[in-house]
Formats: C-alpha cells, sequence, structure tokens
C-alpha cells in the first residue's frame, strides 16, 4: 500500500507539471518518514555520489555536446542532402530522405529529442511544399526519431549500461541490427502509404548534384563509423570516443565556415543543462531505489512472479508493457533508475542476456515517445510545428504498429541483437 502510495504521489507531481528530479526527490523523502526509514537518510549523501560517480557515464555528456555542435554546424542539411540524393526520386521519397536522415543522424546525436527538434524544422516545411500532408510529415519525422536511441553511439544505453553495470560497447554493437531493422520497417510503411495515397516523388531537380553533396556529407557519414568502429574493436572506450566526436565535430563546423565560436559556448551551455537535469534526476531516483532495496521490495517482486508461474516469454512480456507504458507517460530516465533494478534481474535469473534485455528495454522506451496518449516526441513535434497533437497521433498510427512489430521480432528472437556483439567478441 505504502509503495502504491509512493507511486501515486511520482504521478500527482509529474502531471501537475512538477520536474521529474523533484518529483521524485521529494517523493523519496516523504516515503522515507512514511516507512519509519528517515534515519536513513543521513547516507543520502554518500549514496547519491555513489549512483553519479559511474566512469561510463562520463560518456554522456560527450556524445551530447557533438550532437549539439554537429547540428550548429550544417551536419543536419548535408545528411538531408545526400539522403536526398539516395531516395528523393522515389515515391514518397521525401519520407523515404526523412526516415534516412534520421538513421544517419542517430550515429551522431544517439537521442530521440535532438532527431525530433532538428528535422521537425526542416522536413515539415519541405514536404507540405512538396504536396505532403502537413500532419504526416510531422508523424514521420516523430516516428523516425525513434531510431535516434537505437543506432549507436546511444545515451539511452550508456545510462543503462552504468545502471546495470552491462557493457555499453556491447550494447552499441547489439543495437546496430535492431535499428536497421526499425528503418527498414519505417520504409515499408512509407511506400505502402505512399502509394495508396499518391505521394509525390522527386523532381529531377530537387536532387542535389553529387560530387558537392558527397563532398558535404562525408565527414558526418564517416564519424558513427569511426565513433563505433573504435569502441566495438577496442581502439577506444566509449569515453574517448564521446572525446573524439566533440573534437570532430567542432573541427567540421570550423573548417566549413559554418560554425563560430559562439556556436560553440552555446552547445556547452546547452549540453551543462541536460547533463546537469539527467544527474539530478538519477540523484533523486537513487534516494528511492536505495528506500526499495531496504525494504526487500526486489525480493518481494521476485517472489510473486515466481508464485504466479510468471517466467520466460510471459516475463518478457510483462517488462515489455511496463517500459512501453513508462515510456509513453515519464521521463525514461524513470524507467531506467527505479524499474530496470527491479525486474531486470529476474529475467536474467531465468536465463535472459543482460544486453538483449538492455537493447528491448531501451526499445521500449523509445517507442513509449511516440505512442498516444502521451508520447513526449509527438508533443515536441506538435509544438515546433504548431500541428494539433492528436491529429499527429492518428497519422503516426501506421509508425507505431511497424515499430511494436520490431519490437515483438526482436523480443522473439534475441539473437538478432545478439549476433552482432556475438562475431565481435563482446560477449
Amino acid at each position: 500500500m505504502k509503495a502504491i502510495f509512493v507511486i501515486g504521489l511520482v504521478a500527482v507531481f509529474a502531471a501537475a507539471g512538477v520536474g521529474l528530479s523533484y518529483a521524485l526527490g521529494a517523493s523519496a523523502v516523504i516515503a522515507y518518514f512514511i516507512s519509519d526509514s528517515s534515519k536513513f537518510l543521513s547516507i543520502a549523501p554518500q549514496r547519491i555520489f555513489s549512483q553519479v560517480d559511474v566512469f561510463a557515464i562520463m560518456a554522456m555528456p560527450l556524445f551530447i555536446l557533438a550532437g549539439e555542435l554537429m547540428n550548429r554546424s550544417g551536419v543536419t542539411r548535408a545528411l538531408i542532402d545526400f539522403s536526398m540524393l539516395l531516395l528523393g526520386r522515389l515515391r514518397g521519397g521525401l519520407g523515404h530522405v526523412n526516415i534516412l536522415t534520421s538513421v544517419f543522424f542517430a550515429g551522431i546525436s544517439g537521442s530521440a529529442a535532438a532527431d525530433a527538434a532538428a528535422l521537425s524544422n526542416t522536413f515539415v516545411p519541405q514536404m507540405e511544399r512538396h504536396g505532403y500532408d502537413r500532419q504526416y510529415a510531422g508523424a514521420i519525422t516523430a516516428a523516425s526519431s525513434v531510431i535516434g536511441p537505437i543506432i549507436p553511439p546511444s545515451i539511452i544505453m550508456i545510462l543503462y549500461g552504468a545502471i546495470m553495470s552491462t557493457d555499453v560497447a556491447a550494447l552499441f554493437a547489439a543495437g546496430v541490427v535492431p535499428g536497421l531493422l526499425l528503418a527498414s520497417a519505417l520504409f515499408i510503411t512509407n511506400a505502402i502509404i505512399a502509394a495508396r495515397e499518391g505521394h509525390p516523388g522527386g523532381a529531377a531537380d530537387d536532387t542535389p548534384p553529387l560530387i558537392p553533396t558527397l563532398k558535404r556529407a562525408l565527414p558526418a557519414l564517416l564519424l558513427p563509423i569511426i565513433i563505433l568502429g573504435g569502441i566495438v574493436f577496442g581502439v577506444t572506450t566509449p569515453i574517448e570516443a564521446g572525446a573524439l566526436a566533440c573534437v570532430a565535430a567542432s573541427v567540421i563546423g570550423l573548417t566549413s565556415g559554418e560554425l563560430s565560436w559562439r556556436s560553440i559556448f552555446d552547445g556547452v551551455e546547452r549540453t551543462a543543462v541536460l547533463t546537469g537535469s539527467i544527474f539530478m534526476i538519477i540523484a533523486a531516483a537513487s534516494l528511492l531505489s536505495y528506500l526499495i532495496v531496504l525494504h526487500q521490495i526486489p525480493d518481494d517482486i521476485a517472489g510473486f512472479v515466481q508464485s504466479i508461474n510468471l517466467t520466460g516469454f510471459a516475463f518478457i512480456l510483462l517488462l515489455m508493457l511496463t517500459f512501453l507504458f513508462l515510456g509513453m507517460g515519464f521521463d525514461f530516465l524513470l524507467g531506467l533508475t527505479v524499474i530496470a533494478p527491479l525486474l531486470v534481474p529476474i529475467a536474467v535469473a531465468q536465463g535472459s542476456h543482460p544486453v538483449a534485455l538492455g537493447v528491448l528495454i531501451c526499445l521500449n522506451l523509445a517507442i513509449g515517445l511516440i505512442t498516444p496518449p502521451l508520447g513526449g516526441a509527438i508533443l515536441m513535434v506538435s509544438t515546433i510545428t504548431g500541428e494539433g497533437y492528436w491529429g499527429l497521433c492518428r497519422r503516426i498510427l501506421p509508425f507505431v504498429i511497424a515499430e511494436l512489430a520490431v519490437l515483438l521480432l526482436i523480443a522473439v528472437f534475441p539473437e538478432l541483437s545478439l549476433a552482432l556483439p556475438r562475431a565481435l567478441g563482446l560477449i
């Protein structure tokens, strides 16, 4: 009953617009008092420091900064032109270009929010000018942003690896195939809708020139390969790869003349704000997770699961539903910091591979961002484009179904995620 009360407090605070770090922190402190555990608050500083003092987390702000610098240096435009060169002449070509650009951009930003924010202002007006329904343009932009946290480098996977003590390099490698499957599912869905609704193909004069386009896009295309290759082959750690990405992004932007020192400062400032907010949430969640451990709630949950004989794939389905719901209504950090430590060890004890589980959970949380009625990525696109939220929800449903099909596929066949890290000797 007390646990339900605490969860209710978090939900009420979040619904009232209170920041997630404050909602978690306040609820945790109240929970300590109502459970007669207030004496344990004296070690709160030590507990908080132990949760944020994790070596792997250092990579997170570096990849955030790399994405910020790339977005400010004209890389987004270069990636769009290159995607247009490859797929723009097909029927529904701009929809395909939208998806392919998200694949390339995912190798730089590692964030669904960054993808949605960067591409909404560019693609939605452009697709509208070429005869696409504006709501459809917004919907496909939100749907393709889900690729961002799955194809490495991935901020959410870095955090999962740090919290669950799972190798980040293995998680990065495991995200490649699911990310490409997501893109394939979106390509197929867009092609079907384009044929049914008569979407236009790109005109010849819309296709950018070959050599200048390749010249501008090549540095951005090589960067994800260098980052991932360095990590999976042991040349660099994720932290060193993040630092390399920041240096490369700065050099690309400054040499092209599209990145100023003021833009670099703004990128650093934005990174500091985002990193600080994430650390605050981790710190607040650490208090709640410590209380959960004190009262042996994980053991109670494990006992309950065993009592109802929920094992194997049935338990994986429960995991999927839980994290999908969390992705819909809350910041993904709530699922990673509070719920994952409760449920993932049970699944691992039942024989699931921790790397495959990591990819599955990260994909669950990412799809939750485009799942009505509370999808955060839909809300972001709605705010940027001015399109109605529920209209976007209606148009995005075919893409949600396609991505859920991919989610179910990698849940049934975890080897799809594990094949590449196994081949690379990471697991």
